[in-house]
């Protein structure tokens, strides 16, 4: 397990500089030829993005994926902007931004609307905002704010209501899980989970919602794998994932699979890709990313997994690229 120093997490959450360790600002080529369809065999290059630019939040809803937020070139500037990805056209077009400009926050998606919690700000302090995106309208309006400010955070939905776990608040690695509830617009705190983590991720599957892998501080990147069942208010410990990663994403394929890929070390960026299957609790292996990435997005449709944009090397690096894997 790698070492990543406290200093590098302290800056990469409160000064929004770089989130790896011993990176240079820089732009490496992130586009990618169109492509008509991916591989079980292998990741497949489809229509790069607008916009190159890393430590995004990204979702699907319907036939689209919406990327919000991030750094971007030449300065690690935070964005508000908003892109939207047509799955069966391979188109990228601008849609409204949000109105704040945020970088590691969480985005999910509930009823045919885009919400997104917290993240950095500009200034680097943490945010406990959460945003609703109407895309038929294409308008923003934001919604109470959530107990706590974080950051680098997981999130899913379950039924009618937000889960946001994780994450980091004034460099400090957070177990806290906090509960939204859609309907009544009304927030509320849940069991904490067993282990402090941020630049984790988090999907939902099979009515739980599953908090993989991540980092805190200088004890590095974490093979954890823990999930909250709602119904039994609790969380329940997984088998741990074979290879430790932070600045990750993670994905759910329809048959409740979970694709979990992407993240940094002292290495490099991470191509080992994962899958986990919650009815037989087992991890295994994938193909590796075509292109290695952290602070990426992920979404699935499907049998097919998106990897979305993000930074090839640790640290203010850059991306346009979304990559397809059809899984087998």
């Amino acid at each position: 397990m790698k070492v990543w120093p406290a200093t590098l997490l302290l800056l990469g959450l409160l000064a929004a500089a770089a989130c790896g360790a011993g990176a240079t600002a820089g732009e490496p080529d992130g586009g990618a030829p169109p492509a008509s369809s991916a591989r079980a065999d292998r990741w497949t290059a489809l229509r790069a993005a607008p916009l190159k630019r890393t430590e995004v939040a990204a979702a699907r809803i319907g036939e689209a994926i919406y990327v919000v937020g991030g750094y971007v070139p030449p300065n690690g500037a935070t964005t508000a902007a908003v892109e939207r990805y047509d799955i069966a056209k391979d188109r990228w077009r601008r849609v409204r931004s949000m109105p704040l400009a945020l970088n590691h926050a969480a985005a999910v998606a509930y009823r045919g609307d885009l919400y997104v919690i917290g993240g950095n700000r500009s200034d680097g302090r943490a945010s406990n905002a959460l945003l609703r995106y109407d895309p038929e309208r294409d308008r923003w309006s934001r919604l109470p704010d959530a107990p706590s400010e974080r950051a680098a955070l997981a999130a899913g939905v379950i039924g009618d209501r937000l889960y946001a776990a994780g994450g980091a608040r004034s460099g400090a690695a957070l177990t806290t899980l906090e509960v939204y509830d859609l309907r009544k617009r009304r927030w509320s705190k849940g069991p904490s989970m067993r282990y402090a983590r941020e630049h984790l991720a988090g999907t939902v599957s099979g009515g739980a919602f599953y908090v993989l892998a991540g980092r805190a501080g200088g004890q590095g990147n974490f093979t954890y794998a823990e999930r909250y069942v709602p119904t039994r208010r609790r969380w329940e410990r997984l088998p741990r994932s074979s290879k430790p990663r932070g600045g990750i994403a993670a994905a759910t394929l329809d048959d409740g699979r979970i694709v979990l890929l992407g993240g940094e070390e002292s290495a490099g960026t991470i191509e080992e890709v994962e899958l986990y299957d919650p009815g037989t609790r087992r991890w295994s292996a994938l193909p590796d990313l075509r292109t290695p990435r952290h602070g990426l997005g992920a979404a699935a449709m499907g049998d097919r997994v998106y990897a979305i944009e993000g930074g090839g090397k640790p640290g203010l690096f850059y991306s346009n690229a979304i990559e397809a894997l059809d899984v087998p």
